[in-house]
């Protein structure tokens, strides 16, 4: 085999591990994962669950939110009385979002934030905000409508 073969086809196995080795990264399921949910997948949850109770309204801070993992749906409260909900799936690589601080929901993979009032994008990489989920107040806790 000539050298120069040689170092092509190293240079191109060295490529593909340093690839592999960097597109791992952080505990949250990227999209391409068969466990992972897609933003279609949470939004037909969302929709099949409704009246469902998501969560307590007086667990739902001012200014913050509770992240409910199935169905994966953020609910927030911007302002007091306010409710509002989201796909907690980040339109980025398909992570679960993982807090809210300060009316911005926080996607943990590759730092995407979006509004805790209307789920536009904040701050990227994601181009995509978060989908709307409807939701009620209903006797003290908050459900899907």
């Amino acid at each position: 085999m000539e050298r120069r073969t040689l170092l092509k086809t190293g240079g191109v196995v060295v490529s593909a591990a340093v690839v592999a080795a960097c597109s791992s990264g952080g505990d949250a399921a990227p999209v391409d994962e068969p466990s992972a949910a897609t933003p279609e997948d949470a939004q037909a949850g969302a929709t099949t669950s409704s009246g469902s109770p998501l969560a307590s309204a007086g667990d739902v801070p001012v200014g913050g939110g509770v992240i409910i993992a199935e169905p994966a749906i953020v609910v927030t409260q911007p302002t007091a009385g306010e409710y509002k909900a989201f796909v907690a799936i980040c339109p980025h690589q398909g992570c679960l979002v993982s807090e809210v601080v300060d009316n911005e929901i926080i996607c943990p993979c590759h730092g995407s934030r979006f509004s805790a009032s209307d789920g536009a994008v904040l701050e990227g990489p994601s181009r995509q905000g978060l989908s709307p989920a409807g939701v009620a107040v209903e006797g003290g806790s908050v459900v899907l409508s």
